[in-house]
């Protein structure tokens, strides 16, 4: 049985320093870790009042938003692929 190999990766997000252990590379690490730190550092440009837990969940709101738009226009392209692949 072949154990899934864990990444230690550091990492700074919004001034703060995370160890992520996990399955991906350290360079996918840094890179999801880079795009989080730069979309709270522009939500917190636009609203410097917000405190970092309420910052942290619009940051997430704006993720999970971004992760739906981009699933359905997966869904939509892959239904007219299949489309024009059966002549429709």
């Amino acid at each position: 049985m072949s154990e899934i190999q864990r990444n230690r990766t550091s990492v700074d997000i919004y001034g703060q320093q995370y160890v992520i252990v996990g399955s991906e590379s350290s360079s996918h690490v840094r890179l999801v870790a880079s795009l989080v730190d730069d979309k709270m550092r522009e939500i917190s440009s636009k609203n410097p009042s917000l405190d970092v837990s309420k910052l942290a969940v619009l940051t997430a709101v704006n993720a999970v938003n971004d992760y739906i738009k981009l699933t359905d226009r997966l869904e939509r392209l892959e239904n007219e692929l299949n489309r024009v692949k059966d002549g429709k």
